[in-house]
């Protein structure tokens, strides 16, 4: 059961190939992997059984002219038909009934429960065979030499629960994509013993328990039939060394069946924490693993909605105001602060409306909005909120920025060299200021928005009117540039002075001279 990455081994191991691949490569696939397992165990079964019975385990000989028809032609012959019925008979049975993959549709409740235990029935075949097995050959031996019954009887029997339980382990590994498939339709209730514990149990029962058995009938034989001193070291030796691989392959393959849905779900929080949050994970195990695996999935899910809805906030209020709200408990009122304001209105909006279908007028606000949004984002400003053709963005609300004022004049001037580039069909004037305004949430328990209110507000609207009259369509006040302390003062020109509609002072203009 090789283990390899699960960047390309989604069921935990390469040999399985892909979920996804066509129906007929992953049939020949599985089948190939059944008849192979099931064919090398049964051989490898045959031979111990061989070897334990001539050379191991004491009691009569069994290497004699007596003997003959049983061990030259009885034995080859079962275990042939032994091959053919347990590796390739029972196995197409056995595909047939999980066809419902293969013509790749969901499961109804009957397939998934037949599905998941389908390496238990393959097993109990295959042990059916070996008790057929233990029946007749200790029935023919015993009607030899009846003396040959218990060396015999229990010969087939360790090994033939050895082989039942590599076979398990085989097929439920061959058989990972269709598990996976019925796993799909979801999570079966657990079955008693079926689980991890359950596993971890069967291979220290087939490693451990069953050459201990096997030792200590041994030992009574001894007892019965006693046999020389080197005979019983030989036999304990051999028998060792037997428990010790088969016992280390078992708890290997067990290891690799309990790790690799693990390393999938470990793999898949480093894909989550890389901020890949489409990542999933095949379930393929029926065991609390499996609900492991499908936990991550349903985390996942709840992240990528989570984000999703984090993305869709964030679009529609301004990511620093969305961090903003997500980090902390939102509650209406405000706070004030110092900030700089950027207004921005489209020039003859009503004209363009007019004179163009719905859909031109749409894509081209697109057009526009997407060049005041990207130049606000880049200076550290967020675009507070879209009123039809006009837009206002904010410097130092919510989140404090040094020399708000500077960034908001240095986005103007670039954003009015931009749209003319880029946007002609549109001009607008474009108002900046800086001022204290009261940053907060306005509106109801049930339904507020975060916004800034205050003069440099109402400033810098009146101030876009104004510039839809001047050169460059382009006007700050002198509050703005006095209150910037970098090199975007020297960019601009201060003008005359005028009285700005609804104020009660007069406002000190500047225009860019880039």
């Amino acid at each position: 059961m090789p283990a390899r990455s699960n960047r390309t081994a989604p069921l935990g191991s390469a040999i399985l190939g892909e979920p996804a691949e066509p129906v007929r490569r992953q049939r020949i696939r599985i089948q190939l992997l059944l008849t192979l397992s099931l064919i090398g165990t049964h051989l490898v079964g045959a031979a111990i059984v061989a070897a334990l019975i001539n050379v191991v385990i004491p009691g009569p000989s069994v290497l004699t002219s007596e003997f003959l028809v049983i061990t030259a032609i009885l034995a080859p012959v079962y275990v042939g038909v032994a091959i053919v019925l347990g590796a390739f008979l029972f196995t197409r049975g056995a595909l047939r009934r999980l066809r419902w993959a293969l013509e790749n549709r969901p499961p109804t409740a009957d397939e998934q429960r037949i599905a998941l235990k389908m390496p238990w029935r393959i097993t109990l075949q295959q042990g059916a065979l070996w008790f057929v097995g233990l029946v007749l050959f200790t029935t023919c031996f015993g009607i030899v030499d009846a003396e040959t019954i218990p060396k015999v009887a229990l010969t087939i029997t360790l090994a033939g629960v050895t082989v039942c339980g590599f076979a398990y382990m085989f097929t439920e590994f061959a058989l990972r994509p269709i598990s996976a498939r019925a796993l799909e339709a979801g999570t079966p209730p657990r079955r008693k013993f079926a689980g991890t514990t359950g596993r971890v149990m069967l291979a220290w029962a087939l490693g451990t328990a069953v050459p201990v058995v096997g030792l200590i009938f041994v030992a009574v034989f001894t007892f019965v039939r006693p046999v020389t001193t080197i005979r019983l070291a030989i036999t304990i030796l051999v028998l060792g060394t037997v428990a010790l691989l088969t016992g280390s392959l078992l708890m290997y393959l067990t290891v690799r069946s309990t790790i690799a849905p693990i390393e999938s779900v470990r793999f898949g929080m480093r894909r989550i924490e890389e901020g890949r949050f489409d990542e999933a994970v095949v379930v393929y195990d029926g065991t609390e693993l499996g609900q492991l695996q499908a936990g991550f999935n349903r985390m996942a899910e709840g992240l990528r909605e989570r984000e999703r809805m984090r993305e869709v906030f964030g679009k529609h209020v301004g990511r620093d105001v969305a961090a903003a709200a997500l980090n902390r408990a939102e509650t209406l009122g405000g706070e004030e602060r110092d900030v700089a304001v950027l207004f921005i209105d489209i020039i003859g909006s009503t004209g363009i409306a007019a004179s163009r279908p719905p859909s031109e007028v749409v894509e081209l606000l697109n057009r526009f909005f997407a060049v005041v949004v990207d130049e606000v984002h880049s200076a550290g400003g967020f675009v507070n909120k879209f009123e039809g053709d006009a837009a206002l963005a904010i410097f130092g609300a919510p989140v404090a920025v040094d020399d708000a004022p500077g960034r908001a004049l240095s986005a103007a001037r670039k954003m009015a060299q931009r749209l003319e580039a880029e946007v002609p069909e549109c001009r607008a004037g474009i108002g900046i200021t800086a001022g204290i305004a009261v940053a907060g949430n306005i509106g109801a328990e049930e339904r507020f928005e975060y916004t800034v209110i205050g003069d440099p507000v109402n400033e810098a609207a009146r101030l876009s009117e104004l510039a839809k009259t001047v050169p460059g369509h382009v006007v700050a006040s002198r509050r703005a540039l006095d209150a910037t302390s970098g090199a975007e003062r020297s960019r601009w020109t201060l003008g005359e002075k005028v009285m700005l509609r609804g104020r009660t002072e007069a406002t000190h203009l500047a225009v860019p001279s880039y």
